[in-house]
């Protein structure tokens, strides 16, 4: 378990902030960080040709020792849906064939692939939710042998109702079918190790639980995939970019693994310093500790939220890190508004709360979380 680290935050006392699935808080030393990074800027004689490679790569390195993968695999990317689309621009989708998605899918997981279909004569297969709560028998129970492409996500984004990705990676791979994942909502908080799970794509972005800044993001790219087409085409990536004398000797070649899908710009001066730093703490602290912490709180919430007569998911179905509370009836949509007066956070998605602690977060503030539904559920 580990010990309350807000000190490590500039959060208010009085601020019960339980919403990192909607954007985390800066660490202060990942303020520090984008603070010498403005710094810099302003002289910028002192930026050198070295650091367009030295700054993405240190990403590269911090995000693949997070996903137990080479730095070789990773792109550095704006976002999920880059992601999500450099996988729709790959991989091998014919007519007549299934994508697989889940009823209400983060949209960033689910536009490409309508495009993708619509292109290729394919359909999309939605996973319907499940009563239950069980959505690993329920997207198992959707790949079939015209499967050529599952989508999913660690937990369901609305809930933190969680997939087992290790038994639908080992389903898609006994069936030829590609596994692309969209780990935003995860990442950071939850343990996650390519050589267990073996994803085609997995993306993730860097603001919610990787602790950093908004647009800037990472794609794991498996190896057989390594040598695609780029969403676009940028000096950075061709080989031989770090002699900046001869970038005008045109390449044909890209520079190694999956480099060659770095967004432009991807050496991003300003953020990068930022997400360096909170990786740094995250692997510090340790995404298994995270994990257990986190579940510690969720925990919580769900016996309070029992306690009140609302409902959760049964323990086996929760990833560890959120939890949606939910009523018959549903909440009201200013159910935020009317917490938020009580400098209590979270948000409402689809027919739940969404319930989010970080580290940061002790048990007098889940305290507050059910002093203020009471007032006003």
């Amino acid at each position: 378990m580990i010990p309350d680290q807000r000190y490590l935050f500039d959060l208010p006392e009085d601020h019960a902030y339980l919403n990192c699935a909607y954007t985390a808080p800066l660490l202060k030393s990942a303020s520090r960080a984008g603070i010498r990074a403005v710094e810099a800027k302003r002289i910028p004689w002192t930026i050198q040709a070295d650091d367009f490679f030295r700054t993405v790569e240190n990403l590269r390195r911090l995000f693949s020792q997070l996903v137990w993968c080479s730095p070789n695999d990773v792109a550095v990317v704006p976002a999920a849906s880059y992601g999500i689309a450099l996988a729709a621009r790959n991989l091998p989708v014919e007519e007549n064939q299934t994508i697989v998605v889940s009823q209400d899918q983060f949209p960033s997981n689910v536009y490409s692939w309508m495009n993708l279909a619509a292109a290729r004569s394919a359909k999309i297969k939605t996973v319907p939710r499940p009563a239950d709560n069980d959505w690993t028998a329920a997207i198992l129970e959707c790949i079939d042998a015209d499967t050529a492409i599952v989508a999913t996500a660690n937990n369901h984004w609305t809930d933190g109702t969680a997939v087992d990705l290790v038994q639908v990676g080992r389903e898609c791979r006994s069936i030829g079918a590609a596994l692309v994942i969209d780990g935003a909502q995860s990442l950071g908080a939850v343990p996650f190790s390519v050589t267990e799970v073996k994803p085609d794509f997995l993306a993730a972005i860097s603001h919610k639980w990787l602790l950093g800044p908004y647009s800037m993001g990472f794609c794991y790219v498996d190896p057989k995939w390594q040598n695609g087409f780029a969403l676009e085409e940028n000096w950075l990536n061709r080989a031989g970019s770090e002699d900046f004398s001869r970038l005008v000797d045109y390449q044909e070649g890209y520079q190694p693994g999956a480099r060659r899908y770095d967004v432009g710009e991807a050496s991003n001066f300003i953020l990068s310093p930022i997400a360096a730093a909170a990786l740094e703490q995250i692997l510090d602290w340790g995404v298994e500790e995270i994990a257990e912490t986190l579940r510690h709180k969720t925990d919580a919430v769900a016996d309070r939220a029992t306690e009140m007569g609302l409902l959760v998911a049964k323990r086996e179905f929760r990833a560890p890190h959120m939890i949606g509370v939910t009523k018959p009836g549903g909440f009201s949509a200013e159910l935020p508004g009317l917490l938020a007066e009580e400098k209590v956070y979270v948000s409402v998605r689809g027919e739940s709360v969404r319930v989010a602690p970080h580290v940061y977060n002790n048990e007098g503030e889940i305290d507050r979380l059910f002093a203020a539904l009471e007032k006003v559920v």
